[in-house]
């Protein structure tokens, strides 16, 4: 069966944004048939040009351990489902020097890139809902805890609460010293001494993923079918909006070599391929 819709003859036009000055388009290239089961989380892997998708396969907060993740190639076309198994509700990914790490609800799950193996299951005390995780250069962790309101710090295996009191908080980024935080409708930044400011704010109240683009712009992405283009002075644009047709737009991954955003369609079963121009 063939698992790709190639979408690559006349593209289809979604939105714009400014890039490098110019006006760019965004296309969709390709979009996978509905075979995955519930994807939280796309994440694009320079060093392997592979992509991750996390699976929840159930409820997003039942641990059932029906969870997966799959691993698919850049153009879709190949797509190993069950590369790693035994998961409950894995959502945001991160890697570092040939380690996947997973939030996976109460648990930051280290899986070896090289056989899709479970190295080890680091438990965060007094977490209930991880979501998104983020990697800093010097392989610090950062996971988030939508219900608690909390970014947890790891290190060596050793855990340690880095900010809180930001209930729902979702997205992570990290970028140098800086951590960038999506709540509910705003874009935050905390910086090395952990001060917060805001970079925007009056998204859709449901965001999600965080991406940074090569001028250091930002994408987000909002669960409820919106994606935002965000300019460094918090100007926005609606990048994408499926709301309409009920398609979520959960937590992205990019390619930012390349320009090329890959989204999981949450209850859509789907991943699709944006290509910025």
């Amino acid at each position: 069966m063939n698992i790709l819709k190639q979408l690559m003859l006349p593209g289809i036009l979604l939105g714009s944004l400014n890039m490098a000055g110019q006006n760019a388009s965004l296309v969709k290239t390709w979009e996978s048939d509905s075979t995955f089961k519930v994807p939280e989380c796309v994440l694009y892997s320079p060093a392997e040009n592979m992509l991750y998708v996390s699976n929840i396969d159930g409820k997003p907060s039942e641990k059932d351990l029906k969870g997966s993740i799959s691993k698919v190639s850049r153009d879709g076309k190949t797509i190993t489902h069950n590369w790693a198994i035994n998961l409950s509700a894995p959502k945001g990914m991160g890697i570092f020097k040939k380690k996947l790490f997973v939030a996976d609800l109460q648990e930051l799950v280290v899986i070896d890139i090289n056989s899709g193996d479970i190295l080890e299951r680091i438990v965060v005390p007094g977490s209930v809902f991880l979501n998104d995780v983020t990697i800093a250069p010097d392989g610090t962790v950062y996971v988030s805890d939508s219900h608690t309101g909390k970014v947890h710090q790891v290190k060596k295996s050793e855990v340690s609460t880095y900010l809180e009191n930001k209930v729902s908080i979702n997205g992570l980024f990290a970028d140098g010293n800086d951590l960038y935080l999506a709540v509910k409708d705003t874009l935050y930044k905390a910086d090395k001494n952990k001060k917060l400011s805001v970079i925007a704010t009056g998204m859709d109240e449901s965001s999600d993923g965080i991406e940074l683009t090569s001028n250091k712009d930002f994408i987000v992405s909002c669960w409820n079918g919106i994606v935002y283009h965000i300019k460094k002075d918090g100007s926005k644009t609606v990048l994408l909006d499926t709301r309409e047709q009920k398609i979520n737009t959960a937590d992205i991954g990019f390619d930012r070599a390349k320009n090329i955003m890959y989204v999981p369609t949450f209850f859509n079963n789907k991943v699709a391929a944006y290509q910025l121009k």
